[in-house]
């Protein structure tokens, strides 16, 4: 039976991530700010949280991510910028993912497949993106990707089994989405059994990868 640990669980997709892989046989551990108090913001935090888990986990999904901080929601232009917003956003979406991936090495299994993965966004695509706008978090999930495929190269050399990813799960109906109405959406569930059928394809060739719901590559 796979060891699954969810990251973000009290989140929508999250939720619906961790009662998903239940329901496929996988023993759930969940982890999230709502009921742990584990913040992403927080090296140390991540640091305590992780470092009480004994693992390993076949699975590790960071499920996390933030649209809006501290009122600030997505810019329309380049006169909306500014410098604290933009490092909330790297600090969400970014560096917190990638500091789960530095802590949580020691829990990934070095024998056997295993899979870390990352929500991401399409928007994040730096060749699809045609329309501007969304500033810092377009850059910020493009940080993301950059992280998490460097991550892999060097995730590779010690764990030749493992695969790390960023995936984008479309646009899920969830309070992340909610003021967003003109988006064509997919129930948190349906998001869920997606992300873990292409978790559940994925093979060694794939680490490094941007990946949408469907399995496609996303161009970078």
């Amino acid at each position: 039976m796979e060891n699954t640990l969810i990251i973000g669980a009290s989140g929508g997709i999250g939720a619906a991530l961790a009662a998903e892989a239940a329901a496929r046989g996988a023993t759930v551990t969940t982890l999230s700010r709502k009921a742990d108090g584990m913040d992403l913001t927080d090296e140390a935090s991540i640091a305590h949280h992780l470092g009480r888990l004994e693992g390993p986990f076949e699975l590790i999904f960071v499920a996390t991510g933030a649209l809006v901080i501290d009122g600030q929601g997505p810019e329309k232009s380049l006169r909306a910028l500014n410098g604290p917003a933009m490092a909330a956003q790297f600090a969400t979406n970014a560096i917190g993912p990638a500091l789960v991936l530095k802590h949580a090495l020691r829990l990934v299994p070095r024998d056997r497949r295993a899979v870390f993965a990352a929500l991401s966004a399409r928007v994040g695509s730096i060749g699809d993106n045609g329309l501007g706008g969304w500033h810092s978090y377009r850059a910020a999930k493009s940080a993301l990707n950059m992280l998490i495929h460097g991550g892999a190269i060097e995730l590779g050399r010690s764990h030749r089994q493992a695969i790390a990813v960023c995936l984008h799960p479309g646009t899920v109906a969830t309070r992340f989405t909610a003021g967003f109405p003109e988006h064509d959406k997919v129930t948190p569930e349906v998001a869920a059994a997606n992300l873990l059928d292409v978790v559940a394809g994925l093979t060694v060739d794939q680490s490094g990868g941007f990946l949408d719901f469907a399995g496609r590559p996303i161009e970078w």
